[in-house]
Parts: C-alpha cells; structure tokens; sequence
C-alpha cells in the first residue's frame, strides 16, 4: 500500500483551506489543519495558505500564537511553503494600507505591482488571471549547478524545478513579493513589461503569488512536487 505524506495547513481564519486541503489530498498528502502552535511545531512539511489583507493575515498569526511556530519550523530546515497571502508573510514588512511587519523569514518586502505599463498605458489593478511565469535566472543557475554537483542550490527551482516554459497558473493579486537579496527570486512574470514577482524561494522555505491549487494540472504538479520533495 502507497505511503502518504504528512502536510500540516496553517489555519489562522483566512483563506480558503478546503481548496488547499483537497488538492494537497489529490497530490498524495495526508492533511492536518494546525490552529495552534503545538500543531504547527508537530508538522514536517508545512503550508501557510492565504487570502486578503497582509495586516489582517498577521493579526490572525499572532492572536493564535503561530507567528513564532512558523518561523521556528522555517528555521528547522522542514519544508514551509506559503501561498498568495502566505507567500507574502514570509516577507519582512509589506507596505499594503501602511507599513506592516511580516515573518522576516525571507528578507525582503511587499509592495504595489506596477499600475502602469512601461509605454505608460494604465493597467488593471488587481491582477487576475492565467499567466505563464518564467523561472529567474539566478534560480536557473543554481538549479543546473546543484544539478551538476556544483553546488547546494540555495536558488533552485525546488517544487518548480521541472516547470515548463508556456505553462500557466492563475494570479489574484495587487502586490508583490521584492527580496533584498535576488538569489531568492524564483519565478516572475510579465506585466506590461515589468518582471512581478511569482514565487520565492530561501532554501527549505517556498513561496507560490499563484495559486497551485486553482492552477489545473500544472498547479497539481507543482503541489505534488512538493508534497515528495518539499
């Protein structure tokens, strides 16, 4: 009989956990919902879903006492991917209504995706849709180097590492994820030119702007790669 792999879903009151919850479970995960530290400290691979307001999102961490429990478990080398909002958490600060402190987990900060074009045209904020992201190419780098043996991938593609250029996920969002240090840029799509941030990545820590989990097949891919390899 196939053995399934633990996944703990942080459940702080936001976001839309049965979503996550069943496409992990079709992805060979067996899901616990963790609402408190213990839970939280007691999981291996570790998701932190999300949706609406950055300040609200870290409200319901710290009035649960999670905060701590997440950047614990970031810092014990286990798996922890964070997903649209959770993905923006793992930020040190965002600057969505006002400066509000993140994790700090990834150095880094959140800020308004562009409003214009670089032709200057207006674009529609939020951004909602199907978009092919492109993995960066520092992430490219290293993944082919820890491939070849040269090093330890600190950049790798991790859960996107066998994405194929043209594949498309689904996007909702007006801000995005900058990192101070851009080995930890994983992914970016085109937005009238500019390059917006897709996904991060710090080592054992992953953080999807898309949603895998309403991304069809490629989402599931790349959920069920992590899901095997963190």
């Amino acid at each position: 009989m196939a053995t399934t792999t633990p996944v703990t879903v942080v459940d702080y009151g936001i976001g839309n956990l049965y979503s996550v919850q069943r496409a992990l479970e079709s992805c060979g995960a067996e899901v616990h919902l963790a609402t408190d530290a213990a839970g939280v400290r007691a999981a291996h691979h570790l998701v932190l879903p999300g949706v609406g307001a950055f300040a609200d999102g870290m409200a319901g961490l710290r009035e649960r006492g999670l905060a701590e429990a997440v950047r614990e478990h970031a810092g014990s080398g286990r798996p922890l991917l964070g997903i649209c909002l959770g993905m923006q958490m793992l930020a040190t600060q965002s600057e969505e209504f006002g400066t509000h402190a993140g994790l700090d987990i990834i150095a880094g900060r959140v800020v308004p995706i562009p409003r214009t074009s670089t032709s200057g045209q207006p674009q529609k904020v939020p951004y909602i849709g199907w978009t092919p992201i492109d993995i960066a190419p520092r992430a490219a780098q290293a993944a082919a180097a820890a491939a070849a043996g040269q090093g330890e991938g600190e950049g790798e593609g991790g859960s996107l590492a066998a994405h194929k250029p043209g594949d498309a996920v689904y996007l909702v969002h007006s801000f995005h994820f900058l990192p101070d240090d851009p080995a930890h840029l994983l992914a970016t799509y085109d937005l009238g030119g500019h390059r917006v941030t897709a996904a991060v990545r710090r080592g054992n820590v992953t953080g999807f702007q898309f949603h895998p989990e309403k991304s069809g097949r490629v989402g599931l891919d790349i959920l069920r790669a992590f899901v095997a390899h963190g």
